[in-house]
Formats: C-alpha cells, sequence, structure tokens
C-alpha cells in the first residue's frame, strides 16, 4: 500500500455526520476509510467525465472532417417525409 500522508479536513456538519454513521453501521472502518472511498470515486467520475468529453471531440473532428456531402434543411425535410410516407404506406397494407 502506498504511503499515507496525514491531512485535516474541515466538513460541513452533515458529512461529519455521514462519516461517522458509514463508520457506525460498520460501512468502513475509519472516518479516513470514508474520506478515501469518496476520493476514489470522485477521481473516477473525473476520469469518466475526460473520457466522455474524449469521445465527443472525437465524433465532432470526424464529423467536421467527413467528406461526405452535406445536405440542407429543405433536402432533409424531403427525405424523412419520404420515409415517414412509406412507412405510413406499410402500416396501410398491413391493416387490411
Amino acid at each position: 500500500m502506498e504511503s499515507a500522508e496525514k491531512i485535516s479536513v474541515t466538513v460541513t456538519p452533515a458529512m461529519a455526520r455521514m462519516i461517522r454513521e458509514k463508520v457506525a453501521d460498520g460501512s468502513f472502518g475509519s472516518a479516513s476509510e470514508v474520506v478515501r472511498a469518496a476520493l476514489r470515486a470522485l477521481q473516477r467520475e473525473e476520469e469518466e467525465h475526460a473520457e466522455r468529453i474524449a469521445a465527443i471531440k472525437a465524433r465532432l473532428k470526424a464529423s467536421i472532417e467527413d467528406k461526405s456531402p452535406s445536405l440542407s434543411s429543405s433536402e432533409v425535410r424531403a427525405r424523412l417525409q419520404g420515409l415517414f410516407d412509406r412507412q405510413s404506406r406499410g402500416n396501410d397494407d398491413t391493416a387490411a
């Protein structure tokens, strides 16, 4: 295990109560364990956030670099209307 450094931390009364409750109910062996678990959770959350941001940036970059032809809003509407019309006709055929 990594060596430990002792520091002093100030928390709200509600946080202190939660720490004491976690120790009292046996979830953790000490207040230090509760704080370490919370810090590990924060670290995981930050890493996951960084991964989500990186994935979004990668998708944006790929989209910007995509050489496929762009569609105008009227072309998109026309294509969607065609899909809707085909779907509607398909539903009408099955109801008959």
